[in-house]
């Protein structure tokens, strides 16, 4: 038996590192499922191949490894502009999915964070957070986290990618952005990754004893 974790929410609330501390806690697998869309615009790069066809697109989705995504390689803005691209591409995200799906049930159990983990992919989860905090809060902490890495950062237009991300995410007509009807809310616009961490693993441990 498996046991998953889904936990979705806008660009920069936290949900990355809070899933990586809960998967770390309960020696779980872990997978930034955003990572396999970008790791299918990286192959499509790598290769010179367009961005704008959804035959070959779909086929490089289906190749993605997922066990050799490699954040600080995938991280790159040129890679994240071609990601969501081919995101839109109903194809490329149900080859994805099915992915994403098959790595869930890898045994002892998996934390998946994403945008669609809740609704789409994991939509029978036991547990199921979502992870979301103010467009100026998370906007801030994507400016501090390129500030602190020694970069040049505009936080106004950071501020203006953001809000764009957000309407993108919520507003596309395939799995849109949007909390799974039992999700747990987390607001973490004023809460420490510790206080969220512990609010998380109350969830889960609760849906631990439940399933035993």
């Amino acid at each position: 038996m498996t046991f998953t974790i889904a936990i979705d929410g806008p660009a920069a609330a936290g949900k990355g590192t809070l899933s990586r501390r809960i998967a770390e806690q309960y020696g779980y697998h872990h997978l930034d499922t955003g990572l396999t869309y970008r790791a299918t615009a990286k192959a499509l790069l790598d290769a010179g191949l367009p961005l704008d066809d959804e035959v070959v697109a779909e086929k490089m989705a289906r190749d993605v490894e997922l066990a050799g995504l490699d954040r600080s390689v995938l991280a790159a803005h040129a890679i994240g502009e071609a990601a969501s691209k081919i995101a839109v591409m109903p194809t490329v995200r149900r080859a994805l999915v099915e992915a994403q799906r098959a790595f869930s049930l890898r045994e002892p159990g998996t934390v998946l964070d994403g945008r669609d983990i809740g609704t789409v992919v994991c939509p029978d989860a036991p547990v199921k957070l979502y992870v979301t905090a103010s467009p100026e809060v998370r906007a801030k902490r994507r400016f501090d986290e390129i500030i602190g890495n020694g970069q040049t950062a505009d936080f106004d237009a950071i501020f203006e990618d953001v809000k764009k991300r957000d309407e993108r995410d919520m507003g596309r007509a395939d799995s849109p952005l949007r909390p799974a009807d039992d999700a747990h809310l987390l607001d973490t616009s004023e809460m420490s990754i510790e206080a969220a961490f512990q609010a998380a693993k109350s969830l889960i441990d609760a849906a631990l004893i439940k399933k035993i």
